[in-house]
């Protein structure tokens, strides 16, 4: 059997094996393909059978939430942590609350980690959790007390040696907080079982920041490829959470004109670019007022598209460099890809994961538009986490401008990593290959290292 024939068995043996799990069978079929150069040039991988186990989870723990609202009705929800490969460290990966939260989704996400984490550089495993829990429209009480509820199981299965949660869609400062806490008080001891904390607290400087900043930076890096930078490009982010926020600050630092932002809700154009006093708006809108993003379209004046994407609009836009989909998985569609071609884009830059789907990304390397995937470029949060967590093992605390210029230096490393790995296996410019090949080829030799386990 050639490697061509062996990657399409393994994936099919996935697909029959988790029915119904569409998200992770995209993920798992785009990688196994990638990686097919490096199978020919290594087959003791395809003899270790490397594909079927760094596929299946390590460990998979589900578990029931039950809490009690502010009205004395007691809800249940289903908990999450899926542990997927500890070949480079222990797991580390996000929570997400979100009711489209199933074990589906968070193998996804876990499969994700294992090679944005081995990108890095840094001594990190891969795992991801969550749950079908809806924050949106809880009160803190009613999140502290289902925060207390799902770290009251999950805690036995974590430590800062084992598995390292952090936030994602759903989990930011406020629940981190919750869950740390409950943490703390069930095992007795302060320890960096968890990151994206409070800097008072045992955080890292630059973390709420690092997934916005380093897209950006890794933009930076594609856009010097073809002599060219941020400024003056017109940028369409979606999104309006953490990432969104901090890739339109950056952004607007180096000179580019953010022009939407977009929640659940709708989508907000602004062509004079959404910066200074407008930025601080949708800061103080969505993380402290918890707000839609259509009230800054009544607060400025600008056009608000309701039940839309960014990318839904592209051809009513006057323009559009770049595009950084900053929301949810598979957000951009085939057409929507054709619109922004159409309009002029140059690149585009994953700050979400996976947030485009196969055919937009096939038109986009068709057309010569730089894309960065998301293993790649997103990669800024949890080399951060990775940095906090070397802070609480020394028990000290870094200054914003070291952890700053640490990101800055991982985001060059993956893009550099991505670009000649890419060139190496034949499709030189492709980074979701080169990317795949180079994350894939550091976990694979740890796996082969250490045996069967």
């Amino acid at each position: 059997m050639n490697a061509e024939e062996y990657v399409e068995s393994v994936i099919q043996k996935i697909e029959e094996k988790n029915p119904g799990e569409k998200e992770f069978h995209q993920a798992v079929r785009e990688v196994l393909e990638s990686v097919t150069p490096l199978l020919k040039e290594k087959p003791e991988y395809m003899k270790a059978k490397i594909l079927e186990r760094i596929t299946e989870p390590e460990r998979v723990v589900m578990f029931r939430v039950a809490w009690e609202d502010d009205n004395g009705e007691v809800h249940v929800n289903r908990g999450y942590r899926v542990q997927f490969n500890s070949a480079l460290g222990p797991y580390k990966g996000g929570l997400r609350f979100h009711p489209s939260v199933y074990l589906g989704l968070v193998k996804f996400l876990g499969f994700e980690q294992i090679f944005k984490n081995s990108l890095t550089g840094l001594p990190l495993g891969a795992g991801k959790g969550g749950s079908d829990f809806d924050p949106k429209g809880k009160s803190d009480s009613e999140v502290r007390r289902f925060c207390q509820a799902f770290m009251t199981e999950l805690y036995r299965h974590i430590g800062p040696d084992t598995d390292v949660p952090a936030g994602d869609i759903g989990v930011g400062a406020r629940e981190i907080g919750y869950l740390f806490g409950q943490y703390k008080r069930i095992v007795n001891r302060f320890e960096g079982a968890l990151t994206g904390k409070a800097y008072e607290w045992g955080g890292s400087l630059i973390r709420p920041e690092a997934t916005g900043y380093g897209v950006t930076y890794f933009l930076e890096e594609m856009l010097k490829t073809r002599g060219e930078g941020v400024e003056r490009k017109v940028v369409a982010i979606s999104g309006a959470g953490n990432v969104a926020q901090y890739a339109a600050q950056k952004v607007s630092q180096l000179g580019g004109i953010v022009v939407t932002l977009s929640d659940s809700d709708g989508t907000v154009y602004d062509p004079e670019g959404i910066k200074g006093e407008k930025w601080e708006y949708v800061m103080e809108l969505k993380n402290v007022r918890r707000g839609r993003i259509k009230e800054y379209a009544e607060e400025y004046g600008v056009q608000y598209y309701p039940g839309k994407m960014p990318w839904e609009i592209a051809e009513k836009l006057e323009k559009i460099d770049i595009a950084m989909p900053c929301a949810t998985q598979n957000e951009i569609k085939e057409q929507d890809a054709k619109k922004m071609i159409d309009n002029g884009l140059k690149a585009v830059v994953e700050g979400a994961n996976m947030p485009s789907v196969p055919g937009a990304v096939r038109l986009f390397l068709e057309n010569s538009v730089l894309f960065g995937p998301a293993k790649a470029a997103n990669a800024g949060g949890v080399a951060v986490s990775g940095l906090e967590m070397s802070q609480n093992s020394m028990r000290l605390q870094w200054t914003a401008e070291e952890v700053d210029e640490r990101l800055k230096q991982i985001m060059k490393r993956i893009h550099e990593q991505a670009w000649n790995a890419a060139k190496e296996y034949g499709s030189p410019g492709n980074l979701v290959v080169g990317a795949n090949i180079a994350g894939f080829k550091r976990v694979a030799d740890a796996m082969l290292d250490q045996g069967l386990y």
